[in-house]
C-alpha cells in the first residue's frame, strides 16, 4: 500500500532538514572563520563581467537557518489553518517560491543576482496577499506591488553606477567607492530600496494592507523574509554607508517610524494590523542602530526579533480561526479561560517583544537601546527612541486587556479551544526559540560582549520607560468609556494618528490623482505619442516603404530594365549636350 504523506508534512521536514544544515554550517564557520564565495561568468560586457555569484559565511548560513526554520513551522501550521482552502496545494507552493526567494537573495553578494531574489518576493507577495480574491485584497496587493517597484527601480539604477567599477559583487568593489563621485547617488539608491522592503516613512503604508493576505503568509512575510531583506540588504552594504550622509536622514526616518507606528497600534482594534504596526516599529529600530554604524546589532534583533514576532502572528492566527474569523479585539476577551495554551504563547511573544529581562527581546532590544543612548545621536532620535520604547509596552498590555481578560464578548454560540494539535504543535516549538533564542544568538554572535559605559539613570531607563507605558497603557483602557469619549472629543487628531498620519490616503488617492494621472498622460502623449510617430513606428514606415521600392528594383522586371535604360539615356544625352 503507497503511503500518502500530505504536502505540509513533506515540505516542513524538507525545510527542517535544511535549516538544521544551515545552522550547523553557521557555527562551522563562525568557529572556523571560513566563508566560502563561489561565481560563475555568465557574460562579458564591455570587459564588465555578469557573473553569478554565491556567498556562503556564518551570516548567510544562519538567516538562511532562521528562515526555513520559520518556514517549516508556518508551512505545518498552515496544514490545519488553510485546511477549508480548496486551492492548498497552490498555496504550499506559493510560501515555497517566497522561502526559495527569500534564500536567492540571502547567498547573493552581487546586484544582478540579487535583484532576481528581490524581485521574486516582490512577484510572490503580491500573488500571497491576493489570495483570497475580493476587491480590498485586490487593492492591498496593488499598493503592495506599486511601492516594492520604486526599490525595484532604485536597484537597477544602483546597478548601472556599479557598472563603472567593472563588476556587481558589492563585497568587492565597496571598499573603491568611498573615494568615488557616484557615491552619494549609490547610497541613496540603496538606502531608498532598503526603505521600500523594510517599509519605512514614506513607504509604510503598504505593510498593515498586506495583512490582507492569509494568516501563515503573515508570520512569514512580517518575520524573516519580506521585510527583513531590505534590512539584510543595508546590512551588507554597511561599508557604504559608515562614511555616507545618508545616514543621518535614514536614522531620523526611522526613528519616526518607530514613534509613527507605536503611536498607531495603540488607536488600533484589528488585531492582525495591531501586530503589523508592531513590526513596523521593530524594522525602525533595525534601521535606526543600522545608520549608527552597527550591522551586527542589527542582524541580531532581526534574528531574535524574527522568532517571537512567528510566534505573534501564529498566536493571533490561533485565536481568529476560533473566534469565526473574527480581527476586532473588540469582539474577543476572556480567551484565557478557553484557550490557556494560545494565551501563554501569545503572553510570552508579547513579553519578548517588549523586552522582558531574559526573554529572546531583552538581550537583542536592551542591547539596541544602551548602545543607541551612548552614540552620539540627535536629541530627536533619542526622545523619539525612549517614546517609541514606552509605546511598545503601551499597545501591548492594550493588546492583552482587550483580547485576553476580561469577559468572554463573542456571544453564546461559539466553539473556542486549543484542540488543533497542528497548529499548538509549532507555536510551543517557537516558544522556545523566544526563551532561548536571545541568550544563544548573544553567545554566538558576540563571543567579546560590548563595553557600555552608562550612569545608572540612563541604564534603568528603557525598564523603566516600558514599566511606565504599560502602566499607562493597562490604566487607560481599564477606564475605556472616559478614553473613547476623548477619543470622540479630539476626533481629527485621532483619525490623524490612527490612520498612520494619513500615509495610506497619501499613497493610494494622492498618487492616483495626481502622479498617476499625469503618468498616463505622459504615456499618451510620449510614449505612444509623438515618440512612436519618429521613433519606432515612423521608422518603421519608413523603411519598409523604402524596402517596397528594392523590392520592385529586385523583381527582374523588364519594364523597370527598359524605364532604367531610358533614363540613362537621358541623362547621358543631357550630359553630352
Amino acid at each position: 500500500m503507497l503511503l500518502v504523506v500530505p504536502m505540509y508534512l513533506s515540505s516542513m521536514f524538507f525545510l527542517l532538514g535544511g535549516s538544521i544544515i544551515c545552522l550547523l554550517m553557521s557555527l562551522v564557520c563562525l568557529m572556523s572563520g571560513q566563508a566560502w564565495f563561489i561565481e560563475w561568468e555568465l557574460l562579458s560586457i564591455n570587459s564588465c563581467s555578469v557573473v553569478m555569484t554565491l556567498i556562503l559565511d556564518w551570516m548567510s548560513f544562519m538567516f538562511l537557518g532562521f528562515v526555513m526554520f520559520i518556514s517549516s513551522m508556518v508551512l505545518y501550521y498552515s496544514g490545519e489553518y488553510m485546511s477549508g482552502d480548496e486551492n492548498m496545494n497552490r498555496f504550499m507552493y506559493l510560501v515555497l517560491g517566497f522561502v526559495m526567494s527569500m534564500a536567492f537573495l540571502i547567498i547573493s553578494p552581487n546586484l544582478i543576482s540579487i535583484l532576481l531574489g528581490w524581485d521574486g518576493l516582490g512577484l510572490v507577495s503580491y500573488v500571497l496577499v491576493i489570495y483570497y480574491q475580493n476587491e480590498k485584497s485586490a487593492n492591498a496587493g496593488m499598493l503592495t506591488a506599486l511601492s516594492n517597484r520604486v526599490g525595484d527601480v532604485a536597484i537597477l539604477l544602483g546597478i548601472s553606477l556599479f557598472f563603472s567599477c567593472g563588476g556587481w559583487n558589492f563585497l568587492f568593489y565597496s571598499t573603491d567607492l568611498p573615494g568615488s563621485k557616484s557615491l552619494g547617488l549609490l547610497c541613496g539608491l540603496v538606502v531608498m530600496a532598503g526603505m521600500t522592503k523594510s517599509a519605512q516613512i514614506p513607504f509604510s503604508a503598504w505593510l498593515p494592507a498586506a495583512m490582507a493576505a492569509p494568516t501563515p503568509v503573515s508570520a512569514l512575510v512580517h518575520s524573516s523574509t519580506l521585510v527583513t531583506a531590505g534590512v539584510y540588504l543595508l546590512i551588507r552594504f554597511s561599508i557604504i554607508l559608515e562614511s555616507s550622509e545618508a545616514q543621518v536622514l535614514l536614522l531620523l526616518l526611522s526613528s519616526l517610524t518607530m514613534f509613527m507606528a507605536g503611536l498607531g497600534a495603540n488607536f488600533e482594534y484589528d488585531l492582525k494590523k495591531i501586530i503589523a504596526l508592531s513590526t513596523l516599529s521593530q524594522l525602525g529600530v533595525m534601521m535606526s542602530i543600522l545608520s549608527l554604524g552597527y550591522p551586527d546589532l542589527a542582524f541580531f534583533h532581526l534574528l531574535a526579533h524574527a522568532l517571537f514576532k512567528a510566534l505573534l502572528f501564529m498566536c493571533a492566527g490561533s485565536v481568529i480561526h476560533s473566534v469565526k474569523d473574527y480581527q476586532d479585539i473588540r469582539m474577543m476577551g476572556g480567551l484565557v479561560y478557553h484557550m490557556p495554551l494560545t494565551s501563554m504563547c501569545m503572553n510570552l511573544a508579547n513579553l519578548a517583544l517588549c523586552g522582558t529581562p531574559f526573554l529572546a527581546g531583552f538581550y537583542s532590544k536592551d542591547m539596541v537601546l544602551e548602545v543607541a543612548f551612548m552614540s552620539p545621536i540627535n536629541q530627536a532620535s533619542f526622545l523619539l527612541y525612549v517614546l517609541a520604547t514606552g509605546l511598545t509596552v503601551c499597545y501591548t498590555m492594550r493588546l492583552v486587556y482587550y483580547s485576553l481578560s476580561g469577559d468572554f464578548n463573542l456571544g453564546n454560540l461559539y466553539l473556542v479551544s486549543d484542540n488543533a494539535s497542528i497548529m499548538t504543535n509549532p507555536m510551543i516549538c517557537l516558544s522556545g526559540g523566544a526563551v532561548f533564542g536571545g541568550a544563544a544568538l548573544s553567545w554566538l554572535i558576540f563571543p567579546c560582549p560590548y563595553m557600555i559605559c552608562m550612569s545608572v539613570s540612563f541604564k534603568t531607563l528603557a525598564l523603566t520607560v516600558s514599566f511606565v507605558g504599560g502602566v499607562i497603557g493597562y490604566a487607560l483602557n481599564l477606564g475605556a468609556v472616559n478614553y473613547r469619549l476623548i477619543s470622540l472629543k479630539e476626533y481629527s487628531k485621532t483619525v490623524f494618528v490612527g490612520s498612520m498620519w494619513f500615509m495610506p490616503f497619501l499613497s493610494t488617492q494622492g498618487m492616483s490623482e495626481k502622479l498617476l494621472k499625469s503618468g498616463n498622460m505622459l504615456q499618451k502623449v510620449g510614449d505612444s505619442g509623438w515618440s512612436e510617430y519618429y521613433g519606432g513606428q515612423g521608422i518603421y514606415k519608413v523603411m519598409t516603404g523604402n524596402s517596397s521600392y528594392l523590392q520592385v528594383l529586385q523583381d527582374n522586371s523588364m519594364k523597370v530594365y527598359m524605364l532604367s535604360f531610358l533614363l540613362w539615356v537621358i541623362v547621358l544625352f543631357f550630359i553630352v549636350s
